[in-house]
């Protein structure tokens, strides 16, 4: 049941900022439409995100609770923006009481903002810079960059097994007329051409036994889990077949270019595209204002954020958003259990791109929130309270209050929901001791939005930082030198998921719905 929820903390400069900004939407058109006030605007505000906290670099990473030169340079642990605490982890709830507050018991809690998509794309793009070491949760594997590691693969090494070495392309092959990835394995055992992509092929397995006839068909990606769901396999194919497209454009431009050279520039392209979409469709779906952020990089070189990427263990738990995956999906209108599309890339091949990118728009997804995650995923849920706990994360209210949130002081300022209330109360005694990641799933989700207060603002400060930094956005790399005159064309005149999709499907003369939002 819920309630309304007090505002009473919010914090009064927190309130009118975002009064502001989600009214006078006349205001905010008028603003939008003249360029000059346009880009002073987006600059204004993203510089005022990042700034909600103190900027990178940060002191301390989570390889020890002091500064020393190897915490400063060795990103293979977390970085992390506050410093560890000490808390008796006997006298916090256990790991199985707090599945009470997080596992869904019936129906999905759909959100009224988000579609299917935008979960699909969330999975997508964070997996390929929030990735936890397997051996040690405190470490990570991640090149701490969008750098659409889910398709070219970690490394060099991965990258080249994928490539054909041939006009700067991807391996590739055709099924039902449209172009897919390649296939993993062949009469049950890997292609020897992907022999040394993983470690061992158990990586890309599932725990339990895959039936033949699926692993048969899951194909060669640069990220472990590229099959793991049909949105992960979606997305992967659709910018490899962006990747190939563009080889295509550059090679008709530029016939005197090798393979490498149409590979490399086409990579750059594609990544810049994915950061374009991030900032102007992803974060513009997040936010609930009226102004809508653009890529702007000329704007921001000079800014004293603008420092290396390294990626934060808080930010690595709070995208855990497994409330957005549904208990079914929709595919061609029959209803379809959630589970039945991990490790199926058939209900892919045999659809086509098209239709499938429709039908996750035409669904919602699950809200973020507790009491809303699937069965099969609430044990990624419990663990990520233990790396939590591991890391010894300062409480919720601590990084409530290093955001600009004034400290909570009852539970019914996190959430409206009573129930959530009294289960908070009754395994936390008091809000001071609310865990980080608890407290920032338990918060109710802000009107038109798709996450809750503090959720954005930290997405806003990392996000924004991270993004925005990406040397191929620096003043003296974004430029035609690096990416072509067609390329530049090809960045300036991409805005959104639909128009790549619409460039990558074979279905020249239809318009299918590709939307990270409720009914647009």
């Amino acid at each position: 049941m819920k309630e309304g929820r007090s505002t009473v903390k919010d914090g009064f400069r927190n309130k009118l900022e975002s009064y502001v900004l989600t009214h006078f939407k006349g205001f905010w058109d008028i603003v939008q439409s003249n360029n000059f006030l346009k880009r002073r605007i987006n600059k204004l505000l993203i510089n005022s995100a990042i700034k909600k906290s103190k900027t990178r670099p940060y002191p301390l990473s989570t390889l020890a609770e002091y500064t020393s030169w190897d915490s400063l340079t060795d990103r293979t642990w977390s970085g992390r923006h506050l410093p560890p605490v000490n808390v008796d982890e006997n006298k916090l709830p256990s790991l199985e009481e707090l599945k009470e507050l997080f596992l869904r018991k019936g129906d999905t809690n759909l959100s009224s903002k988000s579609t299917l998509l935008f979960s699909y794309f969330a999975q997508w793009f964070t997996d390929g810079f929030l990735r936890t070491d397997r051996t040690n949760n405190l470490k990570n594997t991640s090149n701490h960059e969008i750098d659409v590691s889910p398709l070219y693969g970690l490394n060099k090494k991965m990258t080249d097994i994928l490539r054909s070495h041939q006009g700067g392309k991807f391996k590739s092959q055709m099924i039902n007329g449209e172009e897919y990835p390649p296939y993993y394995f062949e009469n049950g055992v890997v292609k020897e051409e992907f022999k040394y992509l993983f470690k061992s092929p158990d990586e890309i397995l599932p725990k339990h036994e895959l039936e033949p006839a699926k692993k048969e068909k899951l194909f060669a990606m640069g990220k472990e889990r590229g099959n793991v769901q049909i949105g992960y396999v979606m997305m992967n194919t659709l910018f490899l077949r962006e990747h190939n497209r563009i080889c295509d454009v550059l090679a008709g431009h530029y016939s005197d270019w090798d393979d490498e050279r149409l590979f490399q520039t086409a990579r750059n392209i594609v990544i810049v595209l994915l950061i374009k979409i991030v900032l102007e469709e992803y974060i513009n779906h997040i936010a609930p204002y009226n102004f809508k952020f653009f890529v702007d990089p000329l704007s921001f070189t000079n800014e004293k954020w603008y420092r290396q990427n390294w990626m934060t263990l808080e930010f690595n738990l709070l995208y855990r958003w497994h409330s957005l995956v549904p208990n079914e999906v929709y595919l061609d209108s029959h209803k379809i259990a959630i589970t039945e599309t991990q490790w199926n890339t058939e209900m892919v091949t045999s659809r086509g791109l098209g239709r499938l990118f429709e039908d996750a728009s035409n669904q919602a997804a699950g809200e973020i929130g507790v009491f809303n995650t699937a069965p099969f995923l609430i044990d990624t849920d419990l663990k990520s309270i233990q790396q939590g706990r591991d890391a010894r994360l300062a409480s919720y209210n601590d990084y409530r209050e290093l955001c600009q949130f004034p400290r909570v002081t009852d539970f019914d300022q996190i959430t409206g929901n009573v129930e959530a209330q009294k289960l908070l109360k009754r395994l936390y005694g008091h809000v001071d001791n609310i865990e980080f990641y608890v407290g920032l799933f338990a918060e109710d989700t802000r009107e038109n939005s798709a996450v809750g207060a503090l959720i954005g603002r930290l997405v806003g400060i990392d996000a924004f930082s991270q993004a925005l930094t990406n040397p191929l956005l620096a003043e003296n790399i974004f430029n035609e030198n690096t990416f072509s005159p067609i390329g530049m064309e090809i960045i300036q005149t991409t805005r959104n998921l639909s128009d790549v999709l619409h460039r990558n499907i074979p279905q020249t003369n239809k318009r299918f719905k590709v939307t990270l939002t409720q009914g647009q």
